[in-house]
């Protein structure tokens, strides 16, 4: 069975204004409610009665379209899942996206409630600005925003779904294949029970064809097509100095400080142009003339990509933002010691809690990379050990150190040129009129593996929302521009025959 993964993205910035015209100002405003409705939702991820509220709404509104639901009962929250056969002949493809968000914290948001959408323009002075704290009436403005939890990832896309179902019934138009949906509960989680979700379930979930609408588009404005993500490996840490805190003036020079400890260990990891040093980390990983010639066609603007960073100077681990993404990544995403500000004390700690996280790539292996971390931090004269020490142990060892990890997420990549790529490619095209802009190997990580390796599929990446979206962060939101564009490019894909050579 010839089988295809695709991820649907679309980028917010310049999206030409005639995608939005294909739908009509009274489509426009129902999509918006649509929209509305669903993000009014809470989706804490941690909260099953969260996650019951929202599908109980996705089946009403699966239902009014005519397909059949199910609710795939796991060891956590449930999944959800509908299907619409059109034609045994045809090929299926299945979808997925996720409906969980991540926790929010009110205090923080530029608006009472990130569950309460809001609607806001950006002033000549570059603030937003409150248009209304219901859906406004149109006519819309395409660099409008609408700021809630979970607008851009991953609520947004998948109301986009419903929105180009809703349109091909109103114009009495029939889908190209068999539609299958899966909508991921714990994605923001780690989708702990995904897995064994897919595996139980092998037989309902089996397709031809695998989309995925999350993450955002390449900044050029160009339709995107994604042909990997980075899997994800992560690492917590305590480095120990006294048993426990001890005055800084009758133990200073004395205790040692288990700040400066982890500061020299971790400075042992990478060197100033912030490649790792750690023996074999980047082993297995070449670039032949192939890649780079592909990863030369993204039409990378790196200086815009730093100024909406911040930051000066990139890191040295390619010569450009795409080569850099080819690589495993070791980062240190926080450290806690002591106390500081207002609170701040005269000790020396007692511990450092670091925790890291690895971003692997196809060539490398979340294990093998931590093996090689952990012979590293072994070299620098720690002791690991597998829990925290007790008072015999630290008082019998130098330098122990508490080490623990867990692969969460694994990497995957297809190749460009194949049928699947030629077909997304063909659909976006179709749908904008531009040239699509077609990424080896995307930063992020998504808990795809799973679904590729039990059901057989190759994997295309395609994200639907703006880049500036604050995903994962306060002041969430999703530019209008992109979610009626978003409803256009689903429309055509669903409305685009699959041939196969």
């Amino acid at each position: 069975m010839r089988i295809l993964l695709i991820f649907v993205l679309i980028q917010a910035v310049n999206i030409i204004e005639s995608d939005a015209q294909n739908l009509n100002q009274s489509d426009q405003e129902s999509h918006l409610i649509l929209l509305d409705s669903f993000l009014s939702i809470p989706n804490n991820g941690q909260y099953l009665d969260h996650i019951e509220q929202n599908i109980d709404w996705l089946s009403e509104k699966f239902k009014n379209l005519g397909f059949t639901i199910h609710v795939l009962e796991s060891k956590g929250n449930p999944l959800f899942y509908a299907e619409r056969k059109i034609n045994q002949n045809l090929p299926t493809v299945l979808f997925y996206m996720h409906f969980d968000g991540q926790p929010v914290d009110s205090t923080e948001w530029d608006q009472k409630n990130p569950y309460d959408p809001v609607y806001k323009r950006k002033s000549a002075s570059g603030n937003w600005q409150l248009i209304s704290n219901d859906v406004p009436k149109p006519p819309y403005n395409e660099n409008w925003r609408i700021f809630a939890r979970s607008a851009s990832d991953d609520k947004g896309p998948i109301v986009m779904l419903l929105a180009a179902l809703y349109e091909i019934e109103d114009e009495l138009l029939t889908p190209k294949f068999n539609i299958k949906i899966i909508l991921d509960s714990e994605e923001e989680l780690g989708s702990p029970n995904l897995l064994d979700v897919v595996q139980s379930y092998n037989t309902m979930l089996k397709s031809d064809y695998l989309v995925v609408a999350d993450g955002p588009m390449h900044d050029s404005g160009n339709p995107t097509l994604k042909f990997g993500n980075r899997g994800i490996t992560t690492i917590s840490m305590q480095i120990y100095g006294p048993n426990f805190s001890q005055h800084s003036g009758h133990f200073g020079n004395y205790a040692p400080n288990p700040v400066f400890r982890a500061a020299n260990l971790l400075s042992t990891m990478k060197d100033v142009y912030g490649r790792v040093t750690i023996p074999g980390f980047y082993d297995n990983v070449r670039l032949g003339k192939v890649a780079l010639m592909e990863l030369s066609k993204v039409p990378d603007n790196e200086e815009d990509i730093r100024n909406r960073a911040g930051f000066a100077i990139p890191d040295k681990v390619g010569s450009n933002y795409q080569e850099a993404m080819q690589y495993p990544s070791l980062n240190v995403r926080g450290i806690r010691a002591g106390w500081v500000g207002s609170e701040a004390r005269t000790i020396v700690p007692d511990k450092v809690t670091i925790e890291m996280d690895i971003r692997t790539v196809p060539e490398t292996d979340g294990e093998r990379l931590v093996n090689h971390v952990k012979t590293h931090i072994s070299d620098q004269g720690f002791t690991i050990l597998n829990k925290p020490p007790t008072l015999q142990q630290m008082l019998e060892i130098e330098k122990p150190l508490f080490f623990k990890y867990k692969v969460l997420m694994y990497p995957f990549r297809t190749q460009m040129d194949s049928d699947l790529g030629h077909w997304l490619s063909e659909s976006l095209q179709k749908a904008h009129q531009k040239e699509v802009v077609k990424i080896r190997i995307s930063g992020g990580s998504l808990p795809l593996s799973f679904i590729i390796n039990e059901l057989e599929i190759p994997a295309v990446l395609v994200p639907l929302v703006n880049p500036d979206n604050n995903q994962h962060s306060p002041n969430e939101n999703l530019r209008i521009g992109n979610y009626f564009d978003g409803i256009h490019s689903l429309k055509t894909i669903l409305l685009n025959p699959i041939i196969i050579d």
